[in-house]
């Protein structure tokens, strides 16, 4: 959280009235997002309604003990964040305090009330080297230089939005801290290594673009069934149990994105405490360094105050389009939305407004947009592309896609990953439900893996997408006249369709070699069960009964192909196994 000057400071405000997070004050000069200093102990705030001489609050902390007639502070700046170096390998709670040095400060790992801190380290001194040179005309957004914030990122020092520009007339190489000017204008303008940008605005790029390229998870189903692109948006909703946090755990270590933001909004401490251990012992597949490198944490769990949560997701997208504009690839993965919703809601009824659906607030589905529409794949200012893929989990009380929060996130984003309760009662992970899940970045996606994997791997694709439709309609007929009344095509069409739910949907996240499944692997695995079923169906039009096809030796062995290192040749010699057993029966 940018820290407010004790001269912007000033005591024109009393509380009138304490509602849980909701404080309403009296006599105070501010304007709409306001931050303000609430009560002796001064509690930070926003200011989220203004009637007459009636200033109405969110405070971010517990309002306990905070009484009528204490002062109210206005700082005359809206909720912002402080940007610069420092941001990667740091944890936040919801509005960009830094936990670890709350935790210096108070000698405790309770956070005492009313205790700021900056968003970055404005003591600490930086390696700062040139990218322009004096005479050089810079604009808004042009980078200046670069700082090896960590092994894995180098971050890109710009001219702030809303600057003037003009002609460089002094800048060196150095250590600096944040604060200090690195670069001097002619303007007479002083650039620094710290911007701060409020959060609820979006920050400003040239234009945003079609996104063309996949953010690839490693997961075969995301991959190969129901990709999201660079600069695309996703929800996971899903029952309590389902996996959710589990998959986005999965894509925050292995998609292939620049940056990771991770938003813990609402969510139980146990969950962000396991993000906390592994990511710093894990090893970025890309790089070979920490995933912290690359990784920024906002923790806001579900024992913090409530009215946090609501500005954490701004916070996590604020830092996001930051790096965004800097050309690298950045995913957010905020987790949970409807934890967020349910904030907004408890808020919006202390605020006595007219409830929409379930009781949220009217205006939930503008709030749900704004927040996603600032995802996108966009060429920025300074002439770099760079893109924030965002992708949302959703907790809808038992497992209830109709409720308000899903149904106005699918109106928004262009990827749905359908978690199935039962799906994961049958230990088949990731729990994604491949009959209701979609994506609608296929079409403009597939050139890329056509190009990048293999020609065919649309036609692929949609070979097991309608074995899959057909195993689902004859399962009904199944469960009425058991699996041997069907007729033998029928009948190798469903074990087909097995190997493809046990062999290339479902996979093992706990596996060493499985955990990550590069595209041409996922590809490889579909084209050896395309292989047995073709070779199958040859079998069974010569005769063979269905039972034979099925009891070879060799076909069992496709489940084994996720856990394969040297996969190419494996898959090789599994084909060829597979064909020679088949011919031998006809």
């Amino acid at each position: 959280m940018s820290q407010a000057t004790e001269s912007d400071v000033r005591e024109d405000g009393v509380i009138e009235s304490v509602s849980g997070p909701v404080v309403t004050a009296t006599d105070l000069d501010a304007r709409m997002n306001d931050v303000v200093y609430v009560g002796h102990e001064g509690l930070m705030g926003e200011v989220i309604e203004i009637e007459g001489n009636i200033t109405t609050i969110q405070v971010y902390e517990e309002t306990s003990d905070v009484a009528p007639g204490e002062p109210v502070e206005g700082t005359g700046s809206p909720l912002s964040v402080d940007l610069g170096p420092g941001m990667l390998d740091a944890i936040y709670d919801g509005v960009q305090r830094p936990l670890d040095v709350l935790e210096e400060k108070m000698g405790s790992p309770y956070l005492d009330r009313g205790v700021d801190a900056p968003g970055i380290d404005l003591e600490k001194t930086w390696e700062f080297e040139p990218e322009v040179s004096e005479g050089d005309v810079v604009e808004t957004g042009d980078i200046v230089g670069t700082v090896p914030e960590t092994p894995s990122i180098d971050h890109k020092v710009m001219v702030p939005p809303g600057s003037e520009g003009g002609e460089v007339v002094s800048i060196e190489s150095g250590n600096f801290t944040v604060e200090e000017t690195v670069v001097e204008l002619d303007s007479g303008e002083e650039i620094q290594m710290r911007q701060e940008w409020p959060v609820r605005e979006q920050r400003p790029a040239a234009e945003k673009q079609t996104p063309t390229t996949p953010l690839v998870s490693g997961q075969r189903i995301l991959d190969g069934l129901f990709p999201i692109a660079k600069g695309g948006t996703a929800a996971i909703p899903g029952p309590f149990g389902s996996g959710k946090t589990v998959t986005q755990h999965q894509l925050a270590k292995y998609a292939d994105a620049d940056i990771v933001v991770y938003v813990g909004c609402g969510e139980r401490g146990n969950e962000m405490t396991e993000v906390i251990e592994d990511f710093p012992e894990l090893e970025d597949p890309t790089t070979g360094n920490s995933l912290m490198a690359r990784t920024c944490l906002i923790a806001n769990t579900s024992n913090m105050p409530v009215a946090a949560r609501e500005s954490c997701v701004y916070t996590g997208i604020t830092i996001a389009e930051y790096f965004r504009d800097m050309g690298y690839d950045v995913a957010l993965m905020a987790d949970s939305t409807s934890r967020w919703a349910e904030a907004m809601r408890e808020i919006s009824s202390r605020l006595e407004e007219m409830p929409g659906e379930e009781g949220y607030p009217a205006y939930l589905a503008a709030r749900l947009s704004e927040f996603y529409e600032r995802a996108g794949y966009f060429e920025n200012v300074n002439g770099t592309e760079g893109s924030v893929s965002v992708i949302g989990a959703v907790s809808p009380p038992g497992g209830d896609f109709s409720e308000p929060v899903t149904q106005n996130t699918l109106r928004i984003v262009k990827t749905f990953w359908a978690l199935d309760a039962d799906l994961a009662e049958r230990r088949h992970f990731p729990a994604i439900n491949w009959n209701e899940s979609y994506s609608l970045y296929r079409d403009q996606l597939d050139p890329w893996f056509v190009d990048n994997v293999e020609d065919d791997w649309p036609e692929q694709r949609q070979w097991a997408i309608d074995v899959l439709d057909e195993e689902a309609e004859l399962q009904e007929i199944v469960q009425l006249v058991g699996k041997d009344a069907l007729p033998e095509d029928q009948q190798l069409t469903l074990e087909v369709a097995r190997y493809l739910r046990e062999a290339w949907l479902q996979q093992n996240g706990f596996h060493p070699v499985d955990t990550y499944c590069p595209p041409e692997k996922t590809y490889l695995i579909l084209g050896a069960i395309r292989a047995y079923n073709d070779a199958a169906f040859e079998a069974l039009d010569a005769g063979v009964p269905v039972e034979e096809i099925t009891d070879i030796d060799a076909a069992p062995r496709i489940n084994r192909i996720g856990v394969q290192e040297d996969y190419d040749e494996f898959v090789d010699e599994l084909v060829d196994d597979i064909e020679s057993e088949l011919q031998e029966k006809y």
